[in-house]
């Protein structure tokens, strides 16, 4: 369906305009359609889909393991997490089926604005369904970690086995020891860190690391919630994001924040980097790093992937970075609404979306219905399905009217 959004302010990293954003067969049209269904925007702003450069999926809903930290490196982490499997709640969470955790863990991240995600785990079939919640990086390489061989394609075979253009993946660094501080020049040794390397925390890279990183064209991606839950601190990101070499994940809740934009909002209360950053390094520098030269821009020819928010007035980056979920107005994949508020029901009519009422974080939405299986809804904290609450006051109702 084509569609107009009007009178919205679009803003990307780069600059901002109140021109209608025109929307063709899922995509940004390069000009207005004749008969285009209109949505008036007035006073709200329109943002690229978020891109989730770090995420493990299937996770989010493993109680996180909460003595031992700050662990020396990730790989004390794994092991203190061996006896964790033990514990009834996770043993309950890793009997749900994987299919739908991967559903979730999508989905977690839609109900934040982020329409693209990484995920750095072997691929599984329901990764392929048409309809999944958000769009996934494709056609990567990866491995896990240099000191955790037994999972994952092995480091030099997978470096070599992915093209020069396309992004190869890996877990480094993930420490403040000596064994994390090793881990660039041991991959480096290795001949796997090149421009296409991207390199997941980075928290033990020093200064001649950073260096190292930049000049090879490489890159980091940032996990800060992660890593301060699991070794105390975390990276300073500024000289690598003056380079362009760094991108934003959230990891997963196993150790990290609840979303992406969880994370961004702490990352701008703690003044890290400030709200127009923060945009760059979740759309324009995760898409290069990513190389997904289409995803994190509102140019013509990219998927209408959109987050719509209100304008808050002052900085517009700020009315983005800095809000929760459940204040997005509407979050908008391959051109038509997933998840939005009420008042844009006729807008779900349109684009003959099917939809049922939610709360999320005790506001009311509508959600897609192909996101409303209830055993997928039954995962995610915050997000209720409305109808026992509607059948409750219909019962009321009609006691009232009985007596």
């Amino acid at each position: 369906m084509d569609v107009s959004l009007c009178r919205a302010v679009s803003v990307t990293s780069a600059n901002c305009s109140r021109a209608p954003l025109p929307i063709r067969g899922g995509r940004i049209g390069s000009s207005l359609a004749a008969r285009a269904y209109r949505v008036d925007l007035r006073d709200h702003l329109i943002f690229p889909g978020l891109i989730n450069a770090h995420e493990h999926l299937h996770v989010n809903t493993v109680p996180p393991l909460k003595a031992g930290a700050p662990f020396p490196n990730s790989y004390a982490w794994i092991e203190a997490f061996q006896v964790h499997f033990e514990e009834p709640a996770v043993a309950a969470a890793l009997q749900v089926s994987k299919a739908l955790r991967l559903w979730h863990g999508a989905l977690k991240n839609l109900l934040a604005g982020t329409t693209c995600v990484a995920h750095h785990d072997p691929w599984h079939p329901a990764l392929d369904a048409t309809n999944f919640p958000v769009s996934l990086l494709r056609n990567y390489g990866w491995s896990y970690a240099l000191g955790w061989p037994g999972y994952g394609p092995p480091v030099q075979q997978s470096f070599a086995a992915t093209p020069a253009d396309r992004p190869w993946l890996i877990h480094l660094a993930e420490g403040t020891d000596a064994t994390a501080q090793a881990e660039l020049a041991e991959l480096d040794r290795l001949g796997c860190l090149a421009a296409n390397s991207v390199l997941i925390h980075g928290v033990g890279l020093r200064e001649q690391d950073i260096d190292r990183v930049i000049a090879s064209d490489a890159a980091v991606i940032w996990c800060p919630t992660s890593n301060r839950a699991l070794l105390g601190r975390s990276l300073d990101p500024r000289r690598l994001h003056a380079a362009g070499r760094l991108a934003l994940g959230s990891d997963s809740r196993l150790s990290g924040a609840r979303d992406l934009l969880e994370e961004m909002r702490g990352i701008a209360a703690r003044g890290e980097l400030g709200a127009a950053p923060l945009l760059e390094l979740a759309t324009v520098d995760a898409a290069r790093i990513l190389r997904l030269p289409l995803r994190g821009s509102l140019g013509p020819g990219a998927p209408a992937d959109l987050v719509v928010v209100e304008d808050r007035g002052g900085d517009e980056h700020r009315s983005l970075v800095g809000i929760e979920r459940n204040q997005i107005r509407a979050v908008v994949r391959d051109g038509v609404p997933r998840i939005a508020d009420p008042d844009f029901a006729e807008w779900f009519a349109a684009a003959g979306v099917d939809t049922v009422p939610v709360t999320l974080d005790g506001r009311p939405k509508l959600l897609a219905t192909l996101l409303a299986d209830p055993a997928l809804i039954a995962l995610e904290p915050g997000l209720e399905l409305s109808v026992k609450r509607n059948e409750g006051e219909r019962d009321l109702a009609i006691l009232a009217r009985c007596y």
